[in-house]
């Protein structure tokens, strides 16, 4: 599952390369760079939509799905990059634990009143 969603993954990615290479652009007029009658049309409306614009469109939406099909399927396979410190070894006592024959720790200064 996860390798076929990798494998259409790429497909996809290719094909949106491509669909968007054969596109023709829409302000590609010399004249609209500098302010030309053209110009107006750059930002105007979208007219009639191609076939090619269609195909763009599914397969972006199709990119997209297996872009957060992906993402959610690698977040389960996610851990830490940080190391965790290591544990103490087994004869070892932990931190902060009285050893034996140690003097205790003095009691408060303090006397009772």
């Amino acid at each position: 599952m996860h390798l076929a969603l990798i494998v259409v993954h790429v497909i996809a990615c290719f094909a949106i390369i491509g669909i968007v290479l054969l596109q023709a652009g829409k302000g590609a007029d010399i004249g609209s760079a500098f302010g030309g009658a053209g110009s107006q049309a750059v930002f105007g409306s979208m007219g009639t939509p191609t076939v090619l614009g269609k195909i763009t469109g599914a397969i972006a939406l199709i990119f997209t799905i297996t872009s957060f099909s992906l993402a959610l399927l690698g977040g389960e396979r996610g851990g830490s990059v940080v190391r965790e410190a290591a544990p103490p070894p087994a004869g070892a006592p932990a931190p902060g634990a009285a050893t034996p024959g140690a003097p205790a720790a003095p009691a408060s200064p303090v006397g009772p009143r």
